[in-house]
């Protein structure tokens, strides 16, 4: 499979006959959504994990009138976000699960709104955490703030890691405008979940943050894949 990191927590990952879109927010400066993922000659996923303007963009909707075989994998929490009827929409809460016959999606929680993905395909599993993360805040919360907030995140955490001890390949937030430990959430999810191939997201444009990120993963065995405006697409599969 192929990944390109579109912005922030965009992706797309591309299989033999199909491509995902993972959390749309804007275009790379190339278009790449717009030039190459709306022509891709296969069958189109467009998925959404919340209802946050940078995780949900309403211009996803107006592309079916372009391609009318996409197929929206959406959170529930973006339902009154849609005002008109629409087709090929499934709307996921957490503990939820769909599939056909090229994907299986298991809806896992947040520690925001919405949910997280798990997504099992062409022998690969990937996850995409959407705002999942250990958002402590240490820097302006109270302590009972704190403590309420890592203990969302290890009870979110522990069900995930008890569905499933590996994850081929995981996007996840490194952001950090958490302050000093904004690493925090990523180095407990993989030392949790054995991650084979990490990317960092929802790092805004502070990608040598979100890059330092680098050393922990590869410490643990797995692969880093960096992330910058103009990335190239990755191969996955090696």
């Amino acid at each position: 499979m192929i990944l390109q990191y579109i912005y922030h927590s965009g992706f797309v990952i591309k299989g033999m006959n199909f491509a995902l879109l993972i959390d749309y927010y804007m275009d790379t400066p190339q278009r790449y959504v717009h030039e190459h993922f709306l022509h891709f000659p296969g069958k189109l996923y467009i998925f959404a994990s919340h209802a946050h303007p940078d995780h949900f963009n309403p211009e996803i909707l107006e592309w079916q009138n372009e391609r009318p075989d996409i197929q929206y994998i959406l959170s529930h929490d973006i339902r009154h976000k849609i005002q008109h009827s629409m087709t090929d929409i499934v709307f996921l809460k957490k503990g939820e699960t769909w599939q056909d016959e090229k994907l299986t999606v298991r809806a896992f929680g947040s520690t925001d709104i919405g949910v997280s993905f798990l997504i099992d395909t062409e022998g690969e599993r990937i996850f995409h955490a959407g705002d999942l993360n250990n958002w402590h805040w240490e820097e302006e919360s109270t302590p009972a703030e704190v403590r309420q907030s890592e203990n969302d995140w290890h009870r979110e955490l522990d069900i995930i890691a008890k569905a499933t001890d590996y994850i081929d390949l995981a996007m996840f937030p490194i952001d950090p405008r958490l302050g000093k430990d904004y690493m925090r959430g990523a180095k407990e999810f993989v030392k949790r979940i054995h991650v084979h191939r990490f990317v960092p997201m929802h790092c805004w444009d502070q990608y040598d943050k979100a890059n330092a990120f680098r050393p922990f993963i590869e410490a643990t065995g797995g692969q880093f894949i960096s992330v910058s405006e103009n990335d190239k697409p990755y191969k996955t599969q090696q």
